[in-house]
C-alpha cells in the first residue's frame, strides 16, 4: 500500500509547534495532492458536489482505476481498494481522512480552495455575489448617464431576463468574465445614447445626423470602432434600435411604416440604415443618391432648398446624395404626380421633353435606400406615383416592392400583359430567372408575371419610348385645349 499518513507521527493533531505554521502547513497539504494525480480527479469532483449544494458533500466515484492510483487513495483513506477498478469516496470519509492525518484542521472546502487556487462557492452563492458585482457597476453607470441612458439602464436593471443583459453577459464571458467588459460596454451604452445626434439637435455647422464613422470617432477615438462585422457595431445597433422603439412608442408612432408596406417586408436590406437614420447616424452616402427632376424641398426648419428650386427653374434633372436628403423635411414635385422608371436611357429621353408639370425619377436598377427616403417624404407631401420598369422578373419584383413601399397612391406604369406584347425581346430567360416570378403575388402585376412565364423572353422599357412620352402630349393637348 502507499504511504500512510498515520505512519508520520501525527495523528489527530499536528506536530507541536507548528500550531501557528498555516501557511508551511498548507502548502504541504497542496504538494501532497497535486503529487498523487488520482487526487485531482477526485476534487474535481468534490467542486462540482460544492457547486449543487454549496458545501463540501456528496459522494464521488472514481473508474478505471490503476494500481498506483489504487495504492494512493490507500494510503490517504485508510482503506483497501486492492484489484477494485472504481471506487466511491465520500466527503465525511475524505474529511475524516483529513482529521486523522497532519493535515488536521484544513477542512474539505479548504483543499478545494488551495488546490484550484480560487474561492470555492455553491452556484446559490455564486449568483448572489454575481448579482451584487452587477448591481453596483449598473450603479456607477448610471452615476455618469445622462437623462435617457439613465432610462436605459434603469431599464436594464428591471428587465435582466431580456434585451441587454444576456447579451452583455454573453459578452463579458467571452472577454474572461470578470466584468470589465460589461461594465466598458455600459458606459459606452451610456456615452452612445447621450451623444446621439437625433438628440442632440443640429451641430455647430447646422447638420442633423452625423457620418457613422466620423460619430464612432467622437464616441471612442476610433472610426471604425462600429463598422459592419465588428461586436461593437452590433451593439450600436441594437441601442439604436432600443432607442427608435422608445422614441416611437413616446411619440405614439405606429412602427415604420405600419400594416403591409413595412420596410421589413418590402425591403430588409434597408431597416438598419433607416433605423440609424431616426437615430441621426448616416452611412458613406459616396454612391448612394437619387436621381430626380422636379423636386421642391424644405428644411428641418421649413426653409425652401434652393438648390432644388434653382434645378427646377431650369428645367434640369439633378444627383440628389443622400445626406442632403437627411436634412429634408419635406419634399414635393409639380402636380404632386412622380413618374418613377427603372433605366437610366428611358429617363435620359424622358428629362429631354420634360414640361415641368411633373416629377421624373430614375431607380436604376434595384432602389437605393436614398430613393426610397424620397419616396417617404413625397408620400407624406400627397403624392401620386407611376412606376414603369423593364418587364422581366426583376423588373416585376422591384415594382411589387416599391407597391408594398410607398405610403401614397401607387401605380404600375405600363407594365401590364399587353404593355409586355409591346416591349418583349429576342432575349430568352433563364429557368432559374423564370421561378422568380413565382414571387410575383400583386394582382396587378400577376397577369404580366403569367404572360413572361409563358412566353419566356424579356420585355424592356427601351421599347416603348413612345408610349411613356405620352404623358407629355397629353399635357400639350390640354394646353391646347384650354387656349
Amino acid at each position: 500500500m502507499g504511504e500512510r499518513l498515520a505512519e508520520d507521527g501525527v495523528v489527530n493533531g499536528r506536530p507541536a509547534g507548528e500550531s501557528s505554521e498555516d501557511e508551511k502547513l498548507q502548502a504541504e497539504c497542496l504538494r501532497y495532492f497535486r503529487e498523487r494525480p488520482v487526487f485531482g480527479k477526485l476534487l474535481r469532483g468534490f467542486r462540482e458536489k460544492y457547486l449543487s449544494y454549496g458545501r463540501f458533500a456528496g459522494t464521488v466515484t472514481l473508474k478505471n482505476l490503476k494500481e498506483s492510483e489504487r495504492e494512493d487513495l490507500e494510503g490517504f483513506l485508510l482503506r483497501n481498494y486492492h484489484g477494485k477498478k472504481s471506487a466511491s469516496v465520500s466527503a465525511e470519509r475524505f474529511e475524516k481522512a483529513l482529521s486523522g492525518s497532519r493535515f488536521a484542521g484544513i477542512s474539505g472546502k479548504d483543499v478545494l480552495e488551495l488546490y484550484f487556487r480560487e474561492p470555492v462557492e455553491g452556484r446559490k452563492e455564486q449568483r448572489q455575489r454575481e448579482d451584487r458585482r452587477w448591481t453596483a457597476i449598473l450603479d456607477r453607470a448610471k452615476k455618469e448617464a445622462g437623462a435617457l441612458s439613465a432610462r436605459w439602464i434603469d431599464e436594464i436593471s428591471e428587465m435582466q431576463s431580456s434585451g441587454f443583459m444576456p447579451y452583455l453577459k454573453r459578452r463579458d464571458r467571452e472577454a474572461g468574465g470578470n466584468l470589465d467588459e460589461a461594465e466598458r460596454l455600459l458606459m459606452l451604452g451610456a456615452r452612445i445614447l447621450d451623444a446621439l445626434p437625433a438628440e442632440k439637435g443640429p451641430d455647430p455647422f447646422g447638420m442633423t445626423v452625423r457620418y457613422l464613422a466620423v460619430f464612432a470617432a467622437e464616441i471612442t477615438g476610433n472610426p471604425h470602432a462600429f463598422d459592419a462585422g465588428t461586436k461593437d457595431g452590433k451593439y450600436l445597433e441594437m441601442l439604436v434600435e432600443w432607442y427608435v422603439r422608445r422614441t416611437e412608442a413616446e411619440a405614439g408612432a405606429n412602427g415604420e411604416h405600419g400594416g403591409k408596406n413595412s420596410l421589413d417586408r418590402a425591403f430588409p436590406a434597408f431597416r438598419k440604415q433607416k433605423l440609424f437614420l431616426k437615430a441621426g447616424i448616416l452611412s458613406d452616402d459616396v454612391s448612394n443618391y437619387a436621381l430626380a427632376a422636379g423636386i421642391r424641398a424644405c428644411d428641418r426648419r421649413g426653409k425652401p432648398h434652393a438648390g432644388m428650386e434653382g434645378f427646377l427653374e431650369e428645367g434640369e434633372p439633378v444627383q440628389i446624395p443622400l445626406s442632403v436628403i437627411a436634412g429634408w423635411k419635406s419634399a414635393s414635385c409639380p402636380g404632386k404626380r412622380m413618374y418613377i422608371v427603372e433605366n437610366p436611357s428611358v429617363y435620359a429621353v424622358l428629362c429631354g421633353k420634360w414640361d415641368r408639370k411633373c416629377g421624373l425619377m430614375c431607380m436604376n436598377g434595384q432602389p437605393r435606400f436614398s430613393s426610397l427616403l424620397l419616396l417617404d417624404l413625397l408620400a407624406q407631401s400627397g403624392t401620386e406615383v407611376w412606376y414603369g420598369g423593364d418587364i422581366d422578373p426583376e423588373g416585376l419584383l422591384i415594382a411589387q416592392r416599391l407597391k408594398r413601399y410607398y405610403q401614397g397612391e401607387f401605380h404600375c406604369w405600363h407594365m401590364a400583359a399587353a404593355d409586355y406584347e409591346m416591349c418583349i425581346s429576342a432575349e430568352e430567360i433563364s429557368q432559374k430567372r423564370q421561378k422568380m416570378l413565382e414571387k410575383v403575388e400583386d394582382p396587378e402585376l400577376k397577369e404580366t408575371a403569367e404572360a413572361l412565364q409563358k412566353s419566356g423572353k424579356a420585355g424592356y422599357q427601351e421599347n416603348m419610348l413612345q408610349v411613356y412620352l405620352e404623358i407629355f402630349r397629353r399635357d400639350e393637348d390640354r394646353k391646347g385645349e384650354e387656349s
